[in-house]
């Protein structure tokens, strides 16, 4: 086999990034959640009390973009706003009950969503795949 250009290892990371976040979105269908749901449900349980601004930023997408999802999220009584301590001009986000049980159940849905496309390597394979990743991440 010919070696593997820069390209094509981008296209081969690609095309897995592309699996893995069919299978999210497959997973998280039981639940009528979208991967970007997900995604904000998880920064405001992790950052409870996040500004619609820091929720944006870690899912980087515009500000805009993280006010409609997280609209979807308050519609279904899985977060909900409330004025910031620091700031009364600014609305911070905070998980409720259910948004604290449904990020529960998605993250072992994602668990189990990873684990069929990882689980055919063995430890070794992961083990080398998880260094090399880490070299590749932005920091």
């Amino acid at each position: 086999m010919p070696p593997l250009s820069a390209a094509s290892t981008g296209d081969l990371l690609t095309a897995v990034a592309r699996s893995l976040r069919r299978r999210y979105a497959a997973a998280f269908a039981e639940w009528d959640v979208t991967p970007a749901q997900a995604r904000a449900l998880r920064v405001a349980t992790e950052h409870e009390g996040a500004r619609l601004s820091v929720i944006a930023e870690h899912l980087q997408i515009a500000p805009r973009s993280a006010t409609e999802v997280v609209d979807a999220l308050e519609a279904r009584g899985l977060v909900e706003r409330r004025p910031d301590p620091g700031d009364r001009r600014a609305t911070s986000v905070v998980p409720s009950p259910e948004g604290l049980r449904l990020r529960r159940l998605l993250d072992e849905a994602r668990r189990h969503a990873a684990e069929e496309l990882l689980g055919r390597l063995g430890p070794a394979d992961r083990a080398e795949l998880d260094r090399i990743l880490a070299l590749l991440v932005d920091p």
